[in-house]
Formats: structure tokens, sequence, C-alpha cells
């Protein structure tokens, strides 16, 4: 990921923060056929290794887990994302000189990646993204309300996947190269936008104070 040295993000929690606040990610594995990507919910086990494991889990009848890697595994997560408009921009009015850009927040992980279907480790898997989602919920559900044989049957058609991460690539361009004012006049328009991932977006435009 090309990454200005203004918008890099090297701070371990707020990466983590991102990984965690991300529905969904993208994996994606080098293979002999060509690049294969596949979108799926992953969380970060903080605890094991030196910077966390990557856990989920893919359809059997996906084909990636079949390709044997070249290299390390990539895991991209994304976190708030914004259309900047220039009319936000102060230097609109004292030059003209803007352009339009886009805002955003993106980790990309790497590591070895291993495919597994052991069922007892697919279970708990499963149960730990099952308890991340629905934590939240008034009426969480949780696997163990299934039948036990029907989450088994359920079980026999997925892959478990397992990636310790080696390195983390954090970015954070939020106009962080803009003028004060610029700056002032983005986060405002994000804020009153429409649209919830602009607001989103908006207060994490670096502000003076």
């Amino acid at each position: 990921m090309y990454i200005p040295p203004a918008f890099k993000d090297d701070d371990i929690e707020s990466i983590r923060a991102t990984i965690r606040g991300a529905r969904l990610a993208d994996l994606v594995t080098a293979t002999a056929d060509g690049p294969v990507a596949t979108p799926l919910p992953l969380f970060l086990d903080e605890s094991e290794g030196e910077r966390g494991v990557l856990y989920g889990h893919v359809a059997k009848a996906n084909p990636q887990w079949q390709l044997p890697p070249i290299g390390d595994a990539l895991a991209i997560f994304r976190g708030p994302d914004a259309y900047v408009t220039p009319s936000w921009y102060a230097t609109k009015q004292e030059t003209g000189k803007v352009v339009p850009t886009w805002n955003y927040v993106a980790v990309h992980t790497y590591g070895p990646v291993e495919f597994f279907q052991e069922p007892d480790r697919l279970l708990d898997v499963v149960t730990r993204l099952t308890s991340k989602h629905e934590g939240s919920r008034a009426k969480p559900w949780a696997v163990s309300d299934a039948p036990a044989d029907f989450i088994a049957a359920q079980l026999r058609g997925i892959v478990g996947l397992r990636i310790p991460v080696v390195r983390f690539e954090g970015k954070r361009k939020m106009s962080q190269n803009r003028p004060e004012a610029d700056r002032i006049g983005v986060a405002g328009g994000l804020a009153a936008s429409e649209n919830l991932q602009d607001r989103q977006a908006a207060p994490l435009i670096p502000l003076p104070g």
C-alpha cells in the first residue's frame, strides 16, 4: 500500500481499533493461478503471538483454500471513508487551486495462512465470530442456541483459517496535509452530510485543540 509520510499510521492501538471496527475484510492470496480474494469477517486475537493472530473461515466450496499460497496472505480492513469536495476548502475561496479527493482509513495485515478443518477449532472460530457480532444486541444469538447436530453439519461445509500477523500497514488519510482552515471546513462538511459514512469520518479529521 502506498503510504505518504503524512498519512502513515503506525500506532498499534489505532491499527487494532480499525481491525476491530471493520465489519468485513478482504482475504487476498497469491497463487500459481493468479491472485484470489474473498470478502469475509475476520477477528484478531490480540493475546496470541507478537502481533496477534487473525481467524475466520471460508466455504469449503471456495477454491481459495485449496490453491497453495505464494508468500504471505494479505487481509485488508477498511475504516470510515468519504468523498471530499473542494467546496469545503477555505483555499477554494482564496486561490481556487483545489481538487477533489477521498479520505479513508485502511489497514493491511500480512502473514502466512493456515487452513484447517478440525471440528473443535472450527467451532471455536464460529463461536468467537458470533459473539463479536451478536454481543451488542439486546437478545444476542449464540451458536449453542442451535441443535448440536445441525451445527456439526454446518461446520462440515466450511474451512477455518489462521494468519499469524507478521506485519501491519496502516494508513489514515484524513486531510492532515491540508491547512487548518481547510480541515475545519472538511470536518464541518462531513458532519453535516446526510451520508452516515461521511458523518463517521468527520471526527477523524485532525483539528486544533
